[in-house]
C-alpha cells in the first residue's frame, strides 16, 4: 500500500535520483556465506568473488576505536564473551573472530581471524576499488558513545577518501539521530534509513526527507511492490536486505528494487551493474 500524497505537502523527489535499471548486489558483512562475518577474510573473499560492494556494521569501543561487528556483544560471532564497550584498540588482537565459522569441508580455515576495525577494513575496501555501505549500529553504550561513534566513522571516511578517490560509500543506520549527526559530519556522503521487517511504514518520506536521506533499505520479510515502487517514483534507491535466492532477488530487481543485501555473493554477483546503490559521494 502507498502512502496519502496530500496537494498541500507534495514530496521532495530525492535529491540525488537513481536511475531506473540500477541494480546493485552488496555483500552482506562480506562473502558472510563463504567467510566469518564482519571480518578482513571476509572482505578479501568478497573482492576474489567479484564483489562490486560490500556491507559492514560498525560500533565503538572504550577507546573511542570504531570496530567492525554486529552484535552488540561479542559472544555469537567470537571466542569472548560480553559486551565490547569497555575493550580498548589493545584488546583486539587477543579476540578471534574465526574459529566459530565451519566451511564447507567440515574445516575451520578462519581460526585466528582477528576483530577488525573500520580503518583496517577500509583499507582492504579501498585496496580492491569496492563500494562500502556502512552501518552504524544504534549503539547501546548511550549518547556520549553513539556520538564518538559517528565522529570517528566521519573522521576515517574523510581519511578513506583522501587515500582512495574514488571509493564509493553509503552511511545506513536503523536509528535516525546517528544519520542526522552524520549527516552534519559527512554532508557529501549519501545516507540511507534501514527499515525492520515488517517496519517500512507510511511515514517514510517524512523520514527521509527531513534526514536529506537518499535511499530506504529495507527488511525483505512483508516487503510489497507497491512500496518499492512509490519509493522509486520518487528517485530514492531501495536496497532490500537479507535476500539469498537468484529467484527472489530477480524479483525484487523487476519491481524496480536498486539493491540487494545477500550473503551468497558468489550466486547473486552477477545481477548487478555496477551502479551504486545510492547517490554518488565518499
Amino acid at each position: 500500500m502507498s502512502a496519502p500524497t496530500p496537494a498541500a505537502y507534495p514530496p521532495a523527489p530525492c535529491p540525488q535520483p537513481l536511475a531506473p535499471g540500477t541494480r546493485t548486489v552488496l555483500a552482506h558483512r562480506g562473502a558472510s556465506a563463504l567467510a566469518p562475518e564482519n571480518t578482513l577474510a571476509a572482505f578479501r573473499r568478497a573482492s576474489a568473488e567479484g564483489a562490486a560492494w560490500v556491507e559492514l556494521d560498525v560500533d565503538v569501543i572504550g577507546d573511542g576505536t570504531v570496530i567492525v561487528i554486529h552484535d552488540s556483544a561479542l559472544d555469537r560471532t567470537t571466542d569472548h564473551r560480553g559486551s565490547y564497550y569497555d575493550l580498548t584498540a589493545a584488546d583486539l588482537t587477543a579476540i578471534d573472530a574465526g574459529s566459530w565459522f565451519t566451511a564447507a569441508d567440515g574445516t575451520r580455515p578462519y581460526a585466528g581471524e582477528s576483530l577488525p576495525t573500520l580503518q583496517a577494513a577500509l583499507e582492504v575496501v579501498g585496496a580492491a576499488g569496492m563500494g562500502v555501505n556502512v552501518e552504524l549500529k544504534s549503539c547501546e553504550a548511550g549518547a556520549a558513545a553513539c556520538r564518538r561513534l559517528v565522529d570517528g566513522v566521519a573522521a576515517l571516511l574523510e581519511a578513506h577518501a583522501e587515500r582512495w578517490p574514488s571509493s564509493q560509500v553509503l552511511l545506513s543506520s536503523f536509528n535516525p539521530l546517528l544519520l542526522e549527526r552524520a549527516a552534519r559530519r559527512r554532508p557529501g556522503t549519501p545516507r540511507a534509513l534501514l527499515t525492520d521487517n515488517g517496519l517500512l511504514l507510511d511515514d517514510w518520506r517524512s523520514l527521509v526527507e527531513e534526514l536529506g536521506a537518499v535511499a530506504v533499505n529495507p527488511g525483505d520479510r512483508t516487503l510489497e511492490r507497491g512500496r518499492v515502487e512509490e519509493i522509486r517514483s520518487l528517485g530514492y534507491g531501495v536496497n532490500v536486505w537479507t535476500v539469498n535466492t537468484l529467484e527472489r532477488a530477480q524479483e525484487l530487481f523487476s519491481w524496480g528494487a536498486t539493491g540487494v543485501f545477500t550473503d551468497r555473493v558468489h550466486e547473486l554477483r552477477h545481477l548487478g551493474t555496477g551502479a551504486p546503490p545510492a547517490g554518488q559521494g565518499r
